[in-house]
């Protein structure tokens, strides 16, 4: 692409940081005021629809506080007027790294949306009344291999209907055969990619407490499920209690199509008034598994009440995230009695830990009723009222979702955080509004 012009830019003249060139370097520098915003943009012409672009921006800062909030560089596909704040056409944030103590990078490789036929790099210095910047030019290429669009993902929530006999089940084997058989029949009729079944689904139901029917992983209770996943080339996450020396776990275990198990999470926050105190051991991560089919993290039951749950398995760049789970206090009664389950309640609870971590969420609940599968726009794809064995749906992982301006959802989400002032989330002597 051809470089066809440099220009200074603000969203006002009274925001216009002070802008020079200087030899081939761009000088952004703070005007004395809180309010300063701005920089310089770079307009690019030629631009091919559907072309993978690499490209990148390079500052070096003084005087910046906090480099990572006052810095920012955009790609806008198009050419938007030196004093216009928000781009009128389809933009993505170039993603910063420290590059060392007083230089920052921005870098994407970005696919040119269809119609684009011009390129803009923004750079802008903002909420900082000093400070200097000195910005060379952006370096935008062809890239050597091109971006391809991932296919969608066939998910499938295997539990059984609600009114299925659980009750007579007496041992681990009769789960192993009941939801073994369900996901026969589930690859059978729908090819899935994923199969996600519920929390300790393999001793649900079984008298005795967990330290007794724990089964250590891999073991001969999940070698049944390795077998249907070899078969059918499909993964499975399966809840279970699991043992580990003298430990036991509430865990989702992940096993491969191969019929390995190459992934495991143990539920971080154990259910209260019984789970917490019952010796069951808590986990003390949240990982996310590559995978053949995207990024997977999991939590389990009691972990959906803690927002930090799903945002840790967002933050560490889930696709997917597993949900095992027998039910949510905040979806039922708030009087004491007999639990009274709410649709409306659950939903909301789900499709707000989909959108505010840009994942989807896939829901196993044990009894079937608001099983579920969410994308990471809050749309319930799937739900099961209780009267299916299992439900599934397609989810596309590259999915173009944007908001009304432009910017790409989940581009938005993680790159307008502000993480140096979150230090109350992670501070133990913090407990919120309880005095």
């Amino acid at each position: 692409m051809e470089l066809k012009s440099a220009e200074p830019w603000a969203p006002h003249p009274k925001a216009a940081p002070v802008t020079e060139k200087r030899g081939d370097a761009f000088a952004v520098d703070a005007n004395g005021t809180r309010m300063c915003s701005g920089g310089w943009q770079w307009r690019y012409d030629g631009v091919a629809p559907g072309q993978t672009y690499e490209m990148a921006a390079e500052a070096s800062h003084q005087g910046l506080a906090v480099p990572r909030d006052a810095l920012k560089c955009i790609a806008i596909w198009g050419a938007p007027k030196p004093t216009q704040e928000r781009p009128d056409a389809i933009w993505d944030y170039l993603l910063p790294q420290a590059v060392g103590a007083d230089r920052v990078r921005f870098s994407r490789r970005v696919l040119a949306p269809e119609n684009a036929g011009q390129l803009t790099i923004r750079c802008a210095l903002r909420w900082t009344a000093s400070g200097k910047t000195l910005w060379q030019s952006p370096c935008v290429a062809i890239a050597s291999t091109p971006m391809v669009k991932r296919p969608p993902v066939r998910i499938c929530v295997v539990t059984g209907h609600a009114h299925a006999r659980r009750g007579q089940f007496k041992s681990v084997q009769d789960n192993i055969k009941f939801y073994g058989n369900l996901c026969e029949t589930a690859c059978r009729k729908l090819q899935p990619r994923l199969i996600v079944l519920p929390e300790v689904m393999l001793q649900w139901g079984v008298p005795g407490s967990a330290l007794d029917v724990a089964v250590p992983v891999p073991g001969p209770e999940t070698d049944a499920f390795a077998a249907i996943a070899r078969q059918h080339r499909v993964r499975i996450a399966l809840g279970l209690y699991e043992r580990d020396g003298d430990a036991v776990h509430n865990s989702a275990v992940l096993i491969s199509p191969d019929g390995k198990v190459d992934g495991r999470y143990r539920k971080v926050h154990l259910a209260d008034g019984g789970e917490d105190v019952s010796g069951i051991l808590p986990g003390d991560s949240f990982p996310v598994f590559d995978t053949e089919i995207g990024r997977i993290g999991c939590n389990i039951c009691m972990d959906t009440s803690a927002a930090e749950s799903s945002r840790m398995v967002g933050l560490n760049g889930a696709d997917f995230l597993l949900m095992p789970i027998m039910g949510d206090h905040r979806a039922d009664r708030w009087t004491r009695g007999s639990p009274i389950h709410n649709d409306d309640r659950w939903r909301a609870i789900m499709r707000t830990h989909a959108m505010d971590n840009q994942l989807c969420m896939v829901v196993a609940r044990n009894n079937a009723q608001a099983s579920c599968i969410v994308d990471r726009k809050g749309d319930v794809l799937a739900w099961n009222d209780g009267d299916q064995d299992f439900i599934a749906a397609d989810v596309a992982l590259d999915d173009g979702y944007r908001i009304w301006q432009g910017g790409c959802f989940r581009d938005v989400n993680w790159l307008q955080r502000r993480p140096h002032l979150y230090g109350a989330f992670t501070d133990p002597a913090n407990v919120g509004s309880v005095k």
